[in-house]
């Protein structure tokens, strides 16, 4: 499969950087000479210097036998202009990275007319994610798969647990939830467990149930925080808007911190419901006169790693009970993690977890399973997938526990008519059912790969 990616910024070099450690041929289109030649250097895939919305550039790129046309410049316009130009020439699929609210609203009426495959916008799927992170605030991440109908939530095991010193077997059948622990972060290890894993304090794990099912569970290891009601959200950008507005539209007392003094006259103006400050957050004093000591949540959400980090680590000391973080570079998040700032978000990750999904869907096609979604969990050591089961074949309807599963592979759930099952042994896959996948194994391509 042949990829053009234009645009060598963050989200540029982490695509091109993840599918060319997934055997695809992939070029890139960028002006700057330095950052091409750093990505020469450290990736196995082939650069061109130019402008991407240049047809003569394109073309050199070899766009017109191209697989699939990915515009992530910082220009919103420049790539919707290079998609278009892209399929005209040739180009099969394109996918672009559009952020700002007013196209991103109207995406739906300009996608067959710019001949979009797919349009992106980072700064909403970060705002979402924080979202969910927010209306549960015991999870330091939630991802969702099934439409929606399963949560995959990370959660630190901390000081007290009930659940500390028990193996799962014991943990399933002392609450009889139906939940399932699918990968455990101990140390700077991951693990897929087995039944017989104990837990210590200080694990971080990954569980996988519906939404119902999890708040049970949380609530009967004695874990079920208060709902968050006042949020202070530090930076009035794009994430900052998109944010706001879906938790104002929640009923949750929102209020903003920004420094650009325009940014604040059109957040006043689109977001009548919430309190605009215009301002410092990384202000320390500010943060107390805003009343950070009696908030339920602080998010920040500024362009500026060190800034977010810094905030962060400032109402930990304020005993702000719950804290988010936007951290772009992968380095830093994992410093911010041992640091206790547990729920890290990147929009640089969402976007490329979103296009790589629509890459292997695409790219599978024509086998027995789509793949519908897909993440990278802790730290990129981890991938969840869900495939969509399209044909008939040999593990169909076969009990789970006849089935040889290679090691370090899990099924977390099946999805069938509306319904979330954790399967046991007994349990068989049907045509039609979505199958959630925990594996360490990178590259999988097609479900039939999970089977030895």
């Amino acid at each position: 499969m042949k990829i053009v990616i234009i645009g060598d910024g963050k989200v540029g070099y982490k695509l091109a950087k993840q599918l060319s450690e997934e055997n695809y041929n992939i070029v890139l289109i960028d002006k700057n000479p330095v950052k091409l030649r750093e990505a020469t250097d450290r990736l196995d895939i082939s650069c061109i210097l130019g402008d991407g919305a240049s047809m003569v550039v394109q073309q050199q790129a070899d766009v017109p036998q191209s697989d699939l046309v990915i515009a992530c410049t910082s220009s919103d316009e420049l790539n919707m202009l290079m998609c278009l130009i892209a399929r005209k020439i040739g180009a099969r699929h394109t996918i672009a990275r559009v952020r700002n609210p007013i196209y991103f609203q109207q995406m739906n009426i300009l996608k067959d007319d710019l001949r979009l495959s797919m349009a992106v916008n980072p700064e909403l799927a970060v705002a979402r994610e924080i979202e969910r992170i927010l209306i549960f605030p015991v999870a330091s991440k939630i991802e969702t798969f099934v439409k929606g109908r399963m949560e995959l939530v990370e959660f630190l095991i901390k000081e007290g647990n009930p659940v500390i010193g028990m193996n799962l077997f014991e943990i399933y059948k002392k609450y009889q939830i139906k939940i399932l622990v699918c990968a455990v972060k101990r140390n700077g290890e991951v693990i897929i467990p087995t039944g017989d894993f104990v837990l210590e304090q200080g694990d971080k794990l990954h569980l996988a149930a519906t939404h119902a099912d999890m708040e049970l569970f949380f609530k009967s290891i004695g874990n079920q925080e208060q709902k968050i009601n006042k949020v202070i959200i530090c930076g009035g950008g794009r994430v900052g808007y998109y944010l706001a507005k879906q938790l104002c539209e929640l009923g949750m007392h929102v209020k903003i911190i920004e420094k650009d003094y325009s940014e604040c006259e059109k957040l006043c103006e689109s977001l009548p419901e919430a309190m605009i400050i215009h301002g410092d957050a990384t202000n320390h004093d500010l943060l107390i006169e805003e009343g950070i000591d009696t908030t339920d949540a602080l998010v920040s959400i500024t362009g500026i790693d060190e800034a977010n980090i810094i905030m962060a680590l400032f109402a930990k000391t304020q005993g702000v009970k719950k804290i988010i973080a936007k951290v772009n570079e992968d380095m830093r998040a994992q410093m911010v993690e041992s640091l206790g700032i547990d729920s890290i978000v990147s929009a640089k990750s969402a976007t490329a977890d979103a296009i790589v999904s629509y890459i292997r869907a695409r790219h599978n096609s024509r086998k027995s399973a789509n793949v519908e979604t897909m993440y990278l969990l802790v730290d990129g050591k981890i991938e969840a997938l869900e495939f969509l089961i399209r044909k008939e074949t040999k593990y169909i309807n076969i009990p789970l526990k006849d089935l040889p599963m290679k090691p370090n592979i899990l099924i977390a759930c099946i999805g069938r008519s509306g319904k979330i099952i954790i399967p046991s042994g007994d349990d068989v896959i049907k045509l039609g059912d979505s199958v959630v996948v925990i594996t360490k194994q990178k590259k999988i391509q097609d479900i039939t790969e999970i089977f030895s």
